[in-house]
């Protein structure tokens, strides 16, 4: 993503942490087997480069069905310390601290508020023995495919300052020191054209006293044509995975069914005494955290956050994209129908969690992508289909 213009704010150097943790059935997104895109000689040894440095040596490696190839690291080879500033950095299991009403246990999960196994389809065929972390093996195709689609570092969603190239609609709020968030989030598997992505996710950013973003932190779930858009997951040194359960980036069923069963995860996100971020999902899996030495602004706290999606819009042809958000309805078919999000919070200045309050939305086109707010502050539909008869 590009820049902003005419946002009146000055963007420098993000520390850009961004884990998206699943990508959604790629095979069935439009146009992933017809690229066209011609790779010259000097960007394939870059990648076979790239690639020595993302694939660890493995202590076991589990084929998926799906074709995936699963390695399990040893907790201390991970890619996290590839990062200058975790050198000597020394790994923490567990939160210096939590929010009231959490607790964990010997096997990291929390105590209270439990909901559903997330199940990916490496674990039919064994999982990663402990002192060990699951990555999913990067391959020549995929970095490839990466660099083609990257997605820039400026992450911030607003309808005014958005490029041509991106849409949006999501709900943020600013005006406080977040300490953290919370978002419950349906998946589904949208339609996505070649060298887009669509993402259902959160945003945590800092902006320093002077205007200049400096941090970002994002998790959320995406649906790639590419597998790979840019710097995800442990492709970016600086997360640190502490859970062998999960593989980031890897994909997991069953997702929403249109006017059927609704899947979703909830996402946990908190700042404990030491500065380390920390990302919970399902309220059952302690992922790992963002070090506090990572960052700038976010090393205090963050100064706005964001709910919502975001669709990659080329305008192949010059028209506008098929690329579907969410679910690829619009926000006023409601349940089981539209994406939504729920269970909305926020940890405060005080360390306390409270609902959002005085939120701004930013649809980019809503002929294209909408938004529509539910029954209190803390839920939401939204999403569209893209290109249709109200959206050329």
């Amino acid at each position: 993503m590009e820049p902003p213009c005419g946002s009146g704010r000055t963007w420098s150097r993000a520390i850009k942490m961004t884990l998206c943790l699943f990508f959604l059935a790629p095979m069935s997104s439009v146009g992933i087997r017809n690229t066209n895109t011609t790779f010259s000689k000097k960007q394939k040894l870059e990648v076979r480069q790239q690639l020595k440095r993302l694939n660890k040596p493995a202590l076991k490696t589990i084929k998926s069905p799906d074709g995936d190839i699963i390695d399990c690291v040893d907790i201390y080879k991970q890619p996290a310390f590839d990062h200058p500033l975790l050198k000597n950095h020394t790994i923490q299991m567990r939160p210096r601290s939590h929010p009231e009403g959490f607790s964990f246990d010997e096997s990291n999960d929390i105590s209270s508020n439990s909901k559903s196994e997330i199940t990916q389809p490496w674990h039919f065929n064994g999982r990663c023995p402990e002192g060990t972390i699951p990555i999913r093996r990067t391959n020549e195709e995929d970095l490839l495919r990466a660099n083609y689609g990257r997605k820039k570092h400026n992450t911030v969603p607003n309808v005014d300052d958005s490029s041509v190239l991106h849409e949006y609609a999501t709900l943020r709020e600013q005006g406080d020191r977040y300490h953290g968030m919370n978002a419950e989030i349906n998946v589904w598997n949208p339609q996505v054209q070649a060298a887009e992505f669509s993402l259902a996710q959160f945003w945590m950013e800092g902006v320093d006293n002077n205007g200049v973003f400096i941090d970002s932190i994002e998790a959320g779930a995406m649906s790639d044509a590419y597998q790979h858009t840019g710097c995800y997951n442990l492709m970016c040194p600086g997360f640190v995975q502490v859970d062998a359960r999960l593989a980031l980036g890897a994909s997991f069923t069953p997702y929403s069914e249109y006017a059927g069963v609704q899947k979703s995860v909830n996402f946990f996100v908190f700042k404990d005494d030491e500065g380390y971020w920390w990302l919970h999902l399902n309220n059952m899996y302690l992922i790992g955290y963002w070090p506090s030495s990572l960052f700038s602004v976010l090393s205090d706290s963050a100064t706005s956050v964001s709910w919502g999606g975001e669709v990659v819009n080329v305008k192949f042809g010059g028209q506008h994209t098929i690329t579907q958000m969410g679910s690829g309805h619009f926000a006023e078919e409601g349940p089981s129908r539209a994406s939504f999000f729920r269970n909305l919070k926020v940890m405060d200045a005080h360390q306390l969690l409270r609902g959002p309050r005085d939120n701004q939305r930013a649809v980019t086109h809503p002929t294209c992508y909408n938004f529509l707010k539910g029954e209190g502050d803390d839920f939401f539909y939204y999403g569209g289909p893209g290109r249709n008869i109200d959206c050329p």
